[in-house]
């Protein structure tokens, strides 16, 4: 009786052999992890640095040890579950890294960035199978958060802080002149600038918020709820901080919150919210188990085990070769790519022929203003005039680019920032006649206390034109892919208005449809040396 009620409940061996199935699956899924990330490593580099280099997403440091402390966290739960590899989600790791390379091929920095962290995830998947990475979904996605992005959303940003601002200030009985995102009030001068944008309290917010609703709350509907939360909240804080900040120095007579004090003023302001945020969410706190036991009993069963100790770990350790095969092989063509196209070894010019035409060269330009970009192959600037009417041209032009070195990139900018006595006032579209066709472009209005600019802009990539950043990008992936270079510009055109935008928009039409054809020549013939 005794020795049937050991043999009874003597461990199963199949059960011991899954559950050191799992430490080797979960051995061969840091090993391949370590393995992207090395091979990635310009990638993996390029969000250390800045973390390092930027405070806003100096918190990427913290977000992989956070992650491995909630898989940590979950090993109870781990050990009651079986590593069955998953090769299908090897063709969504192959995915990943042919949009690395797209990525990569059009230096957009954080679209590789997101690629390489999702391949990461990709890899636990298909080593450890569905079980494994739906129990640890959440770690998984939070790597996601270590991606320094953030940056294409400060102009809507500055914009709803200005908005917030001026109009409060308006409903406090304040007369407010505003000009893009620069106002004035009785009292003084103020701007709305990236520093101003709130961008750094919302990544704070929304990375903090996130953590706090996945270790508080068990539903979903909770979770989400309070992480929509830790978007708004901040977004509309940093408007209230900035109309307190604006009213500080307005009653102060200029004298507080107009220098490093109302920087200082703005995190304590943000320290408030969020601790009132998290208190307020505190009172919904869900505190059970999170996993139901029925779950756990059911996960143990045989209907869960895989199919055999040894032929599982075989197709573990099949998978994971595989995967990180797949995953290497996206950098070494790309580097491939780089080294078949052929750059031209003469430098770079832009002749743009005066001869034909009503519009002839001037050498006085018709303003001091010249839009800053940095990296750039060849420059190319002219004035040109026709019976009083003066248009300035500006060509940036890029080839071989790189990171830091390339058409589109936050850095090239119509205004420097603080300190230029230009500012923008205003961009919206504009469609115009490119030649014979219909092209949109991008339309900005620049002041400065001595004149007003209209100015359009757009891309030419390789002879195609747009004025869509990410549809310039895409023709730059595209064009390298292909073999065919990176040859690309931007052009910009400039001239004056006093009241009327659409005369000055008459005078640059009437200049692009009399010098495209030169223009574009000029553009052809600079990429073909």
């Amino acid at each position: 009786m005794n020795a049937g009620v050991r043999q009874g409940i003597a461990p199963d061996p199949s059960l011991a052999l899954e559950h050191e199935g799992l430490k080797a699956g979960a051995l061969l899924a840091l090993g391949v992890i370590a393995g992207i990330l090395l091979a990635y490593h310009e990638t993996t580099w390029s969000m250390i640095s800045t973390w390092a280099r930027s405070d806003t997403f100096a918190h990427g440091f913290l977000i992989f040890p956070f992650s491995g402390y909630l898989i940590w966290g979950e090993r109870k739960h781990l050990a009651t579950l079986f590593a069955r590899p998953n090769p299908k989600v090897l063709f969504v790791l192959a995915i990943l890294g042919f949009s690395w390379l797209l990525g990569t091929l059009a230096s957009v920095q954080v679209f590789a960035q997101f690629m390489v962290i999702a391949m990461i995830s990709a890899a636990v998947w298909a080593i450890l199978g569905n079980q494994i990475a739906w129990a640890l979904a959440f770690p998984l996605a939070y790597l996601l958060l270590a991606v320094p992005f953030g940056d294409a959303f400060i102009p809507p940003l500055i914009n709803f802080t200005a908005d917030f601002t001026v109009t409060a200030l308006q409903l406090t009985g304040i007369p407010v002149y505003r000009e893009g995102n620069f106002f004035t009030i009785p009292s003084g001068n103020w701007s709305v600038v990236e520093a101003c944008s709130g961008l750094r309290y919302l990544i704070a917010s929304f990375t903090l918020g996130t953590l706090y609703a996945y270790l508080t709350y068990r539903s979903l509907s909770r979770r989400l709820i309070f992480i929509a939360l830790s978007l708004i909240v901040p977004i509309l804080a940093n408007g209230i901080r900035a109309y307190l900040i604006v009213m500080t120095g307005h009653l102060s007579d200029m004298q507080l919150a107009v220098g490093i004090d109302h920087l200082i003023y703005g995190w304590v302001f943000f320290g408030f919210v969020m601790l009132v945020l998290f208190w307020i969410g505190s009172f919904w706190r869900e505190d059970e188990n999170r996993f139901e036991a029925g779950f756990t009993a059911q996960s143990s069963t045989g209907n869960n085990r895989a199919p055999g100790g040894d032929s599982t770990l075989i197709r573990t350790i099949f998978t994971a070769v595989a995967a990180l095969s797949i995953a290497v092989i996206w950098p070494i063509y790309a580097e491939w790519l780089e080294r078949k196209i052929s750059y031209g070894t003469e430098e770079v010019e832009i002749h743009i022929l005066d001869t034909s035409g009503k519009w002839q060269g001037s050498p006085e330009p018709l303003s001091d203003w010249k839009p800053i970009y940095t990296g750039s192959t060849a420059q190319f600037l002219r004035n040109y005039r026709n019976n009083g009417q003066s248009v300035d041209l500006y060509i940036s032009y890029y080839r071989d680019q790189k990171q830091g070195a390339e058409l589109i990139n936050s850095e090239n900018v119509l205004v420097a920032g603080k300190g230029s006595k230009w500012h923008e006032a205003g961009e919206d579209m504009r469609r115009i006649l490119l030649g014979s066709q219909e092209e949109i472009v991008k339309q900005n209005r620049l002041h400065s206390s001595s004149a007003s600019l209209l100015v359009w802009r757009w891309y030419w990539i390789g002879g195609e034109e747009t004025a869509n950043p990410y549809w310039a990008k895409f023709l730059l992936a595209r064009n390298k892919l292909l073999g065919r270079g990176d040859d690309a510009a931007e052009l910009i055109v400039a001239t004056r208005y006093e009241d009327s935008l659409d005369e000055a928009a008459s005078v640059l039409q009437d200049f692009i449809m009399d010098r495209a054809p030169a223009i574009t020549g000029a553009l052809r013939n600079a990429a073909n040396r």
